[in-house]
């Protein structure tokens, strides 16, 4: 499939995902939406992508939602008047999916559903949904150029890209609540300090820092790897650990015996392991347990 506001590139079992609008700072549309979450679903379902490194094209990772286009730039409808209990029954509706539900969010759980994990290269500027999509993902690396922004409240309007369920839970709540109160745009080392990305590196140091990352991750058990990132997001949300103990249970009986045992072979024989599983086909049969 070729994209209108993407490049998708795979090398080495890595898949750099470059938001690709350039001349507009790499400003979000719903397009792009359409086609990040066609290519995340794409990205998990595809044996030769073990990692997901995703970056901006130019000097910005992405300057927010593109405020130039007409009509609804959120791409709403504003003649509608939806309600919990419509989200709640209808969320799947046609209507409810290009009318009223957040683009961003809709990015975000595609990402959140993503059997493959999800490194962050942010280049530049990142503000608004620039900002807030990357909370979705697992791991936050930034150029000494970037800058960060949750800017929301300065335009009126409210956080979005699931980001009141994610930024709290790397930040703390009250750095959360600063971000947001504020709108405030910061740099990438208050970024660090805070926790939300991991380093911040020279500009030409960004991506190789990522596949640094992206390369120790992708040699690993697919299988594991896909049920890892599942379970430490899904069962760190639940109320008691006791949650946790039967997907781990569950976890562990069927991947010991399929990867795990040529895992444990490769460790006594001290050689490199080579896994045969893969996360389109061989996911254990309870996965995925969360929609049961």
């Amino acid at each position: 499939m070729t994209y209108n506001t993407l490049d998708y590139a795979v090398s080495e079992r890595i898949l750099t995902l470059t938001l690709n609008r350039p001349e507009q700072l790499n400003a979000f549309t719903v397009e792009m939406c359409n086609e990040l979450i066609e290519a995340f679903n794409r990205a998990s379902e595809d044996d030769d992508v073990g990692v997901i490194v995703v970056t901006g094209s130019g000097r910005a990772f992405c300057a927010g939602m593109d405020l130039s286009r007409e009509g609804n730039v959120f791409g709403l409808d504003e003649a509608l008047e939806p309600t919990l209990e419509d989200m709640e029954s209808r969320l799947d509706d046609p209507e409810m999916v290009n009318s009223v539900r957040d683009t961003g969010g809709r990015v975000s759980l595609a990402i959140y559903d993503c059997k493959k994990p999800v490194i962050a290269a942010i280049n530049g500027p990142a503000v608004g949904i620039g900002a807030t999509m990357t909370c979705a993902m697992d791991i936050r690396l930034a150029s000494e150029k970037a800058r960060i922004g949750f800017v929301f409240s300065k335009i009126g309007i409210v956080p979005e890209a699931c980001s009141s369920w994610f930024l709290p839970r790397i930040v703390g709540i009250s750095q959360a609540l600063e971000w947001t109160y504020s709108g405030d745009i910061f740099t990438a080392e208050e970024a660090m300090r805070a926790g939300l990305v991991k380093t911040v590196v020279p500009p030409d140091q960004l991506l190789e820092e990522a596949y640094r990352i992206a390369r120790r991750i992708a040699r690993n058990a697919p299988v594991s790897v896909a049920m890892i990132r599942q379970m430490m997001y899904r069962n760190s949300a639940e109320k008691h650990p006791l949650q946790a103990h039967k997907i781990e249970s569950l976890g562990m009986f069927y991947t010991s015996r399929e990867d795990g045992k040529e895992g444990v072979a490769s460790f006594l024989e001290k050689r490199d392991p080579e896994f045969n599983g893969k996360s389109s086909t061989d996911m254990p049969s309870f996965y995925p347990w969360w929609k049961s």
